[in-house]
């Protein structure tokens, strides 16, 4: 029988070599995943914020036409008080007064009947008619960035100014939802008291759209 011996020695250059590319092709591997991810999560943060930056956009046209549709109720109404009688069904003026207060805010009383009571004063019968204008305020590109996690992305200041922002929006819409339980039930005191509180809420929700529209681009 026949024994063969194998007696060679180690190339540890060889063998440090080998470990060192392996070491190297890792960490390429490691450091290019991360830099995927890296990018994967800026292009998300670009489009979480366009579509941010879009909803605000649109809320803020909303606030605005809403507002300006609701003061002018606001306003009619506060000139009406003047000169219903106990309730918004009746008024007591004169034929002018009424014609300038109708021509101002049409369609806000229609009379349907009427009684002179003395010489250019009458007792005026009809219904206050309010068309309330309902901001329609969305918040779905911001739950949606929410529920991804991408707010993560997002440094405290702006991450802190933008969930202000949709608190404060969320109230707005609690108050407009008040409103048209009101309208619904004909309270119009209550309705009034109501748009006068949004009013206050839409001012400083307008100054947080506009400063956050100036803003949204630099959140890092």
């Amino acid at each position: 029988m026949r024994r063969i011996k194998f007696n060679a020695q180690l190339n540890w250059k060889y063998i440090f070599g080998e470990i060192l590319l392996i070491f190297i092709g890792i960490s390429l591997a490691i450091w290019f995943s991360n830099w995927n991810s890296s990018i994967a999560s800026s292009r998300e943060k670009e489009v979480a914020i366009a579509r941010i930056k879009k909803e605000i956009q649109s809320n803020n046209k909303e606030l605005v036409a809403a507002r300006t549709m609701n003061e002018s109720i606001l306003d009619a109404f506060s000139e009406f008080t003047t000169i219903y009688q106990d309730n918004s069904r009746e008024i007591i003026s004169s034929p002018d007064h009424l014609n300038e207060l109708q021509q101002k805010y049409p369609d806000f009383f229609r009379v349907t009947d009427s009684t002179e009571l003395a010489t250019g004063l009458f007792h005026y019968y009809g219904s206050t008619f309010i068309n309330l204008e309902l901001a329609e305020l969305s918040q779905i590109a911001w739950e949606t960035t929410r529920s991804i996690n991408i707010t993560n992305e997002f440094d405290y200041e702006c991450l802190y100014a933008l969930e202000s922002l949709y608190n404060l929006q969320s109230r707005v819409e609690s108050e407009i939802e008040n409103a048209a339980r009101a309208l619904q039930k004909g309270e119009i005191n209550e309705l009034m008291r109501i748009l006068e509180f949004i009013s206050q809420y839409d001012v400083q929700l307008e100054e947080d759209y506009k400063d956050m529209l100036n803003n949204i681009d630099n959140c890092h």
